[in-house]
């Protein structure tokens, strides 16, 4: 088992910045991959994105790519979130999931932390 713990949520004005952490535990050596993913209200949990937890490369969904950046602390079993230029639709509730396998199907996953973006 790989217990998540997020934190770094909060409120923000549009344009502005919050970094996001994922403290892993458990069976980390177990760990292939990591991502992060949000739920707005009334929407399906979406993909944001995703690393690879021993090369470090990334993957990015479009609505993000060039204002958010993943990465990973290995001796800290911690994944962050850097997100700048956060606009209103992205508020949601962000989720840090961990899998050992190349899917997320049957992940681990955290309980969530709250982002709000006011316009």
């Amino acid at each position: 088992q790989v217990q998540l713990v997020e934190s770094g949520g909060g409120l923000v004005q549009a344009g502005g910045s919050l970094r996001l952490s994922c403290l892993a535990s458990g069976r980390t050596f177990s760990i292939n991959i990591m991502g992060w993913f949000r739920q707005a209200p009334g929407k399906e949990r979406e993909f944001v994105a995703r690393t690879f937890w021993s090369s470090g490369s990334t993957d990015y969904a479009n609505s993000v790519k060039g204002r958010f950046t993943i990465s990973r602390d290995n001796a800290k079993n911690t994944m962050y979130l850097q997100m700048n230029g956060l606009k209103p639709e992205d508020t949601a509730v962000y989720y840090c999931a961990a899998t050992p396998t190349q899917q997320f199907v049957n992940a681990y996953w955290g309980q969530g932390t709250q982002v709000t973006v006011s316009a």
